[in-house]
């Protein structure tokens, strides 16, 4: 697959080595020459340029912008971007771990009103980037499960596919509406690690208990 990464910083530079690493085709995409031809000698990309270089190079674009620029580089690409995968993988936010979209759209739909053609699909959106530099995520021998949320199932199976070239396990997430429940839980989530120093992961039952405690005699999987 022919991969545009838009964004020089650490998401673009973790992803993009899993996908190097994987075989793809990736072109490295930023504002800064200096910084974008850095990244890809570093990750082995076949080559750098502008943010339009890359939105047109890639079969799927990897939009790794900080929230507040995403939607504005998705509508100055707008045209470029028609019919092209565009991956968000932005969080919301801010301080106090607050969540920066309130109640109106998420980061993931104001990108797609933004660049209406493309096919727009959040995923990648709930590790610290040091995670996805794993070679795999994998946690007690599970590899990490990535949600991913879109519309359009032939953009759905791309970006699977490269969930799975990053090590992951992609999990059926629901459609473009509910990314603003995945970044919701991004929020909650860093919130309770880097805030409380929580185990978050403490949180959920496991999948047997999910819809209540087994009743006695039933069979649950080992």
């Amino acid at each position: 697959m022919r991969i545009g990464i838009i964004g020089t910083g650490a998401m673009a530079d973790a992803l993009g080595t899993h996908w190097v690493r994987a075989g793809h085709e990736v072109l490295i995409g930023g504002r800064d020459e200096e910084r974008a031809a850095a990244l890809a000698a570093r990750t082995g990309a076949a080559g750098h340029g502008t943010p339009s270089a890359a939105a047109g190079f890639g079969d799927a674009v990897l939009l790794a912008v900080p929230y507040e620029a995403g939607a504005v580089v998705a509508g100055e690409l707008r045209d470029v971007l028609r019919g092209r995968v565009l991956v968000d993988c932005s969080n919301p936010v801010g301080p106090g771990f607050a969540l920066l979209t309130g109640g109106g759209p998420s980061a993931a739909r104001r990108i797609a009103d933004a660049a209406p053609a493309a096919h727009v699909v959040k995923a990648f959106n709930l590790c610290h980037e040091d995670v996805w530099r794993m070679d795999p995520p994998v946690f007690d021998g599970r590899p990490l499960a990535v949600p991913v949320c879109g519309d359009d199932e032939a953009a759905l199976d791309a970006v699977r596919e490269l969930v799975k070239d990053a090590g992951c396990a992609p999990f059926a997430a629901g459609g473009l509406e509910r990314a603003g429940l995945l970044e919701a839980t991004a929020a909650l989530l860093i919130g309770l690690w880097v805030g409380e120093g929580a185990d978050a992961q403490a949180i959920a039952p496991p999948l047997a208990y999910a819809a209540g405690a087994p009743r006695a005699g039933a069979v649950t999987s080992p």
